[in-house]
Order: C-alpha cells, then structure tokens, then sequence
C-alpha cells in the first residue's frame, strides 16, 4: 500500500468519526457542560489564530478565513435566538440547539471536505516518490471560508450559550428566592 493510500485509509474512518459524533452533538438535548464549552471555545480561537497567522502568507486565503469567521459569528448570534433552555427533572441544565443550522453547517463541512479530497487525492497519487509537491488541502479560499464559518460560529455560539445559561440559572433561582 502506497503511503497516500494508507493515509487515506486512516483519515476516512477518522473523518467518519468525526463527523459523527459532530451530527449526534447538533441534534436533540444537550447537556450544559461548562468545562467542555471553554475547552472547545479555546481550541477553536486557537485554531482561528493559527490558521490566520498561515494566511498572513497568502491573503487570498486570510481574506477566506475572516468573511468565513464574520458569517460564522452572525450564525451563532442566529443560532442562540433560536436555541431553548431547559431544566431537566433531575436538576441538570440542558439546550436545544436548532437542528437546522447544525444540519448546514455539517452538509457545508462534509461537502467541501469531499470537493478536496475529491480534487486533491488524485494529485497526491500522480507524485512520484522523492518528489514533493503534494497539494495541500488548505490552500483554498473557499475552504478557509468554511473554516472560519465554522470557527467564527462556534466561538460565538459556545461564548453565547456560557452567557444565556448563567442568565436562564439567575432567572430559574429568581422565583425560588422570593417565597
């Protein structure tokens, strides 16, 4: 098996898994979990920076990135006017996302995802061994778009949910303090 072969045949099953475990945290109740919330938002501000610090190489890129993080931060506003809060008969806190931005928000990522891997993967075998070269999957404009899509909404829409949960706990409590 050739080295791009093995690649692939290891990046697949990952992607799957990924992908849906991504699916299974975009649909139905979810949990508040405060510590995974920060880990995610960090990593995905991290990822943001990174990925910028790279575009400042290539503007076309950077240009992809902050449209796709300024669209990103205007969905996760749409998505926390659209999310519910509730509170569980066992005392846990949970939200509803709604389902239908996750849903394109997961068919834009896989989509663009399988567009390269579509596009690249028969570069990547035409090269000779020894010579460099290959492709990479991140020089594209449109990917970093749906990068930073991705990163502008889920820093904005995990800071937000941090926010409306602190104030759906204060409004919970409000009326139990007053009797």
């Amino acid at each position: 098996m050739t080295p791009h072969l093995a690649s692939l045949a290891v990046m697949v099953p990952v992607m799957g898994l990924l992908v849906w475990r991504r699916v299974r945290s975009q649909f139905g109740r979810q949990p508040i979990r405060r510590g995974r919330m920060l880990v995610r938002i960090a990593i995905f501000a991290l990822l943001g920076v990174l990925m910028a610090l790279f575009g400042l190489r290539h503007p076309p890129l950077l240009e992809g990135l902050l449209g796709g993080v300024v669209v990103g931060i205007v969905l996760g506003m749409l998505g926390l006017r659209l999310t519910r809060f509730e509170r569980r008969t066992d005392g846990g806190d949970g939200y509803i996302p709604n389902p239908w931005i996750g849903a394109v928000l997961t068919a834009l990522l896989v989509g663009r995802l399988a567009w390269r891997f579509a596009v690249v993967m028969p570069q990547m075998t035409a090269v000779e061994p020894g010579i460099s070269g290959a492709p990479a999957l991140g020089y594209s404009p449109l990917t970093m778009l749906v990068f930073g899509l991705l990163v502008g909404y889920y820093v904005a829409y995990f800071s937000g949910l941090l926010v409306h949960h602190r104030r759906f706990e204060r409004a919970q409590a409000a009326p139990g303090d007053g009797a």
